[in-house]
């Protein structure tokens, strides 16, 4: 384990994070990548521009007339969501300005960020396949996988009724590892529900539904997304699709490090669950999860046992 008194590093690090964003201290001594963040006074921070409620970009609307995010980053008030207000936060607690980026899903989860940015909070679920490349911070919500099919579609009554047909899931998450069967999720025992799909890969869970939506049962009979998602293409977007059933898992959705950052990851990686964790106890995870989602799916991440991970020890 790399921790080279962790502890210490890490009281360095928050004593600099008390003033909101604008002009952070300069540590010289701490070291790895919270050092750089800190040193730079920005966290560039990759997310996902089409993804409401949880992100999205805002089209048209300028950048911040002040600010330290380079010309190809957004600023804060070009994006917005839930992932979007959570980076926000940590970025505000650690003293730095929060700096937008939006890379493909793929390039996301595949680690080798070549220090393009800093850290993903997009909604990404912990599995054992992403800890080979990636570095998990403690969970700030916890996501539910549930199937939406057309609301003409009577011969599905629950979602193992699906087994063998034609479902759409965004390529490379977890949704497809699901109906993969190869879904690992550390401390939650998998029940696959639908067997031998036939999975079509989406670059993005909207595209999905609005093919399901055409409802001619050729394109997709169904796809796995998580509620709100659904709720929103349902509510907003007027997409004349339904839930079926109950949700078929619940992961546990955290902010994420390239394990191969060019200066070291873990110093980063343990002040932010440090800042997350504190987010859970002074209830500001929970009453944003609440005013978003409409129930207490922070609670549980709050509960969630970090070390259990075996990636690294925080600090007592």
């Amino acid at each position: 384990m790399r921790l080279v008194n962790l502890s210490l590093l890490l009281i360095l690090a928050a004593g600099c994070a008390a003033a909101p964003a604008a002009a952070p201290a300069q540590p010289t001594t701490i070291p790895g990548k919270l050092g750089d963040v800190l040193r730079r006074g920005t966290l560039i921070i990759a997310t996902d521009y089409d993804y409401a409620p949880q992100s999205e970009l805002l089209a048209d609307v300028p950048r911040l007339a002040s600010t330290r995010c380079a010309a190809n980053e957004y600023t804060a008030n070009q994006v917005r969501g839930s992932d979007v207000d959570v980076a926000v936060e940590i970025a505000r607690r650690l003293g730095v300005e929060p700096c937008f980026v939006t890379p493909p899903w793929s390039q996301i989860i595949s680690g080798s960020w070549n220090d393009r940015w800093d850290v993903s909070v997009g909604s990404m679920a912990i599995t054992t396949e992403r800890m080979q490349l990636l570095y998990f911070t403690q969970p700030y919500t916890t996501g539910a996988a549930v199937v939406f099919v057309h609301q003409d579609n009577q011969p599905f009554q629950k979602p193992s009724d699906l087994s063998g047909k034609r479902i759409g899931a965004c390529a490379g998450c977890a949704y497809e590892y699901y109906l993969k069967h190869t879904l690992v999720i550390p401390g939650v025992n998998m029940d696959y529900q639908i067997k031998d799909p036939i999975i079509a890969g989406y670059d993005t869970d909207t595209s999905a539904l609005q093919d399901l939506a055409k409802g001619d049962g050729v394109v997709l009979d169904a796809v796995l997304t998580d509620p709100d998602t659904g709720r929103i293409a349902i509510e907003e977007d007027g997409l004349p699709i339904k839930q079926l059933g109950e949700p078929v898992y619940r992961d546990y959705v955290a902010a994420a490090v390239d394990k191969k950052s060019s200066s070291d990851p873990l110093p980063l990686v343990i002040r932010i669950s440090q800042i997350i964790q504190e987010m859970h106890q002074d209830g500001f995870l929970n009453q944003l999860m609440q005013r978003v989602y409409h129930g207490d799916f922070a609670s549980p991440a709050a509960s969630y046992d970090l070390n259990a991970l075996g990636q690294y020890q925080m600090p007592r």
